[in-house]
């Protein structure tokens, strides 16, 4: 199938939240992973709620405010929880959009930690520095903040979020670049045996790194770094919000995409989606504005448009990847292969080994640049990060506490 973690994460993600980040980049919530209930162990039984511990080693001395928001998966309701892990409904929204109740819960000063409770829902743990987060609900549900608006009354708040999902088969929580780099984060989950899994910290230094990296790279790639008025870094957008936001070229990634589209109208590509299904092959060959692929029988299962930049950064438009079994499989293949440039390098894909990712000059920068200062290497710096498990996700199904811990701006 198509991976449990993106399959099951995309119905999750559906269902969380109405519009906001997730309209433009429908796979944002990719590190939110579901498994299916069979392979829920029957001696496993995770409690309908458990501890998450958030410490600040920020070095900032604003207060932090914290949001537990999300979508309980027996029912569809999409609501907040208090501290102690309560669950509360969202009230009916408006037209335009009225103030969400305040779910805020006071977070840990500087070198302090402080624990509340999550319960069995799918969603964000969302935290900012000196400001409270302005949420809103529509008539659809609740609005999260789209900073790549000007407008954005949430536009100048230094914030950040995580994601998760916690059910009968045990906790997947992760960091996540999506969207944007922000504030630095990492998640951890204890296990049964006292030993913690963690993912999403920086190297020494490597806040700054990103930021210096996209600030010397030509293209425009500076021009996704959000300031506000006082010179306060707060974010470099992800790619696909820059484009959408004017400050990154619609055609940034042209070139490579030519060059691909090229190369296979005379060659093939094969993708091999599943790696427990070595023989699952589907053969890709361009004829004009399309990429037809055909199974070992030599049927056409699928075709894609010729994808732009931003369908490749959003892994959507000309690349969506509905749950299914092929289309799907192979665009998410597909998506990861162009982020990474990795097409013409290798015509059997996915290519997985990252020594030959972005090594291209016409590429992602911004996934480039995020991969390179992670102290594990992991990220989910564009949707489809974990074909190949190079995403920063930790999961286990009987987890006894999780952890965010908010880390140096340095």
């Amino acid at each position: 199938m198509l991976g449990t973690k993106r399959l099951l994460a995309s119905l999750a993600a559906a269902v969380v939240f109405a519009t906001g980040f997730s309209a433009a980049s429908p796979a944002s919530l990719a590190g939110a992973a579901v498994p299916t209930e069979a392979a829920v162990p029957a001696e496993a039984a995770v409690p309908e709620t458990i501890p998450l511990t958030i410490t600040n080693n920020s070095g900032r001395s604003e207060p932090v405010y914290l949001y537990n928001l999300g979508t309980l998966l027996t029912t569809g309701q999409q609501g907040w929880a208090d501290a102690n892990g309560t669950f509360h409904a969202w009230p009916a929204g408006g037209n335009p959009p009225t103030p969400a109740p305040d779910a805020s819960i006071a977070g840990p000063a500087n070198g302090q930690s402080v624990t509340i409770r999550m319960p069995k829902f799918s969603g964000r743990v969302y935290f900012s520095y000196g400001q409270k987060l302005d949420f809103r609900l529509t008539t659809g549900g609740l609005v999260q903040p789209a900073v790549q608006n000007p407008n954005d009354p949430n536009r100048n708040i230094l914030f950040n979020w995580t994601e998760y999902t916690l059910n009968d088969a045990g906790l997947w929580i992760n960091s996540t670049q999506v969207d944007m780099f922000s504030a630095p984060y990492a998640v951890g989950v204890r296990l049964p045996d006292g030993s913690t899994r963690t993912t999403g910290h920086l190297k020494p230094g490597g806040y700054n790194g990103v930021l210096n990296a996209l600030r010397s790279q030509p293209g425009g790639w500076a021009n996704l770094i959000q300031t506000r008025p006082d010179g306060t870094v707060l974010r470099a957008l992800a790619p696909g919000h820059g484009i959408g936001s004017g400050s990154l070229p619609a055609g940034v990634l042209d070139d490579y995409i030519n060059r691909v589209w090229s190369r296979y109208t005379t060659s093939t590509l094969t993708v091999t989606p599943f790696g427990d299904q070595p023989n699952t092959k589907y053969f890709g060959r361009v004829s004009g504005n399309v990429m037809n692929f055909t199974n070992s029988a030599g049927t056409v299962v699928t075709s894609f448009q010729k994808p732009d930049a931003d369908s490749v950064f959003g892994c959507y438009k000309h690349l969506d990847a509905p749950n299914d079994l092929v289309r799907g499989p192979i665009s998410r293949t597909l998506c990861a292969g162009f982020n990474r440039t990795t097409l013409l390098t290798n015509p059997n894909q996915p290519d997985t080994s990252p020594s030959g990712f972005y090594q291209d000059s016409v590429t992602n920068h911004y996934a480039r640049t995020i991969h390179a200062q992670m102290s594990d290497g992991k990220a989910y710096a564009f949707a489809f990060d974990d074909v190949g498990n190079h995403e920063s996700l930790v999961n286990d199904p009987n987890p006894q506490q999780a952890y965010i811990t908010l880390d140096p701006f340095n």
